[in-house]
């Protein structure tokens, strides 16, 4: 790739947030700034601002009175389009070959509607199970209902949310996703292109090199949202399972904050609390961990396994979603058939040392094996450049031949 690399405008969902998607766009516009390519970014955040640095100019744009919380860190504005003939003057400016989205926040509608009203290709990347969500929180809303009758109500949550996610989805040229499930999923549902754009994770930044314990208890490590849809009640379960199988000695490490924490202190005995995390912090606390259990079946990818594996942390996780891609069963963690098995394999790492130095080695290999962001960038943009090139060059003969005709 050069300098005439497609010029892109980018408009994900998160960017200052604590989250995958949010990591994801960050190494992102590094990608391009690194490499010299134009880049856009469009992000919401606490003020109006406008920063260029080298290729890559970032526009934060301030939500109004209208927003409100999706969860603890994440917010949707009604009102967020109010900055839409701003946009609308600076995308032209940068004469995009390709608008990005990451999902149907208020940002990534603005972006899709700047891309429709500009004619401009549009990309998105689907890194959320909107769908998998709802029916989760609508599940804990209803739990005082009849289950026959709740059951009944989350699956009618779930199937018209995805409806209504798949519609959206039809919108772009081009989609992406994390994993191969989804990938299948989303080329039946719209009958659009769908390429696997996985994940990466920076292994100087997570390392057993963090490590600096030394004593005996057993640590269990979650890291991640405190919400319903992450499943995080699953460890009060864990914890009543450990202690039935006759384990005392252990703490569960909870790295994280939202709506489910208040439960959790109060259903958790051997839970320990940490908040959100960044940084040198995060690293230790990771590396610090004996075993790291993701519980949560909406995941696309599930970011913060990698990042255990890359801190020689072996991993447990569910059956669904995208974070059983990461895990090499036996050898670098185990995927769980049901929340049930959890103990079991807590119990094997926690009663067979050496296999867990072993898994704790073969951890860190998995990791040090998966393709690096620029990789997975620079896929990226070559998928742009063979699937959205030739349309806007097309366009652009025609506009021509309509010029010289009239």
């Amino acid at each position: 790739m050069t300098s005439e690399s497609p010029r892109v405008a980018f408009f994900p969902d998160t960017y200052n947030e604590i989250d995958g998607v949010a990591n994801t766009s960050k190494e992102f516009a590094s990608f391009a700034k690194k490499n010299g390519f134009a880049f856009l970014l469009t992000q919401a955040g606490p003020r109006n601002e406008i920063d260029t640095q080298g290729s890559v100019t970032r526009v934060q744009l301030r939500r109004s009175w209208a927003k409100f919380p999706l969860d603890g860190s994440h917010e949707f504005d009604l009102l967020f389009l109010k900055h839409y003939w701003k946009m609308q003057r600076l995308v032209r400016d940068f004469k995009p070959d390709v608008i990005q989205i990451t999902g149907p926040s208020d940002v990534g509608i603005m972006g899709a509607l700047l891309a429709h009203n500009l004619s401009i290709p549009l990309a998105a990347s689907c890194q959320t199970n909107l769908h998998q969500f709802a029916r989760c929180r609508v599940s804990r809303l209803l739990s005082s209902w009849p289950e026959s009758v709740s059951t009944k109500v989350a699956a009618a949550a779930e199937s018209g949310t995805f409806r209504a996610m798949a519609r959206f989805y039809k919108i772009p040229r081009l989609l992406f996703a994390p994993n191969r499930e989804l990938v299948e999923l989303l080329t039946t549902a719209t009958g659009k292109p769908c390429f696997l754009m996985s994940h990466s994770v920076n292994t100087e930044v997570f390392s057993p090199a963090f490590r600096d314990r030394s004593d005996g208890t057993f640590r269990i490590g979650y890291v991640g949202r405190l919400t319903p849809e992450k499943n995080v009640r699953v460890l009060a379960q864990l914890d009543r399972d450990l202690v039935a199988l006759g384990h005392g000695d252990f703490r569960i490490v909870v790295v994280g904050e939202g709506s489910e924490e208040k439960w959790l202190r109060e259903n958790v005995p051997h839970a320990e609390f940490r908040g959100v995390l960044v940084g040198k912090d995060l690293s230790r606390e990771f590396a610090n961990m004996d075993a790291f259990v993701f519980p949560s079946e909406t995941d696309t990818f599930g970011l913060a396994v990698l990042e255990a594996l890359a801190s020689g942390v072996p991993a447990v996780v569910a059956p669904r979603g995208g974070p059983k891609y990461s895990i090499e069963h036996g050898k670098s963690g185990y995927v769980a058939k049901s929340f049930d098995e959890f103990a079991s394999f807590l119990t094997i790492l926690m009663t067979q040392p050496e296999l867990h130095t072993s898994m704790r080695i073969g951890a860190r290999q998995h990791a040090l094996s998966v393709g690096s962001w620029e990789q997975i960038f620079a896929g990226m943009y070559k998928t742009y450049e063979r699937y959205l090139r030739p349309a806007v060059l097309s366009e652009s003969i025609c506009l021509d031949r309509a010029r010289k005709i009239g």
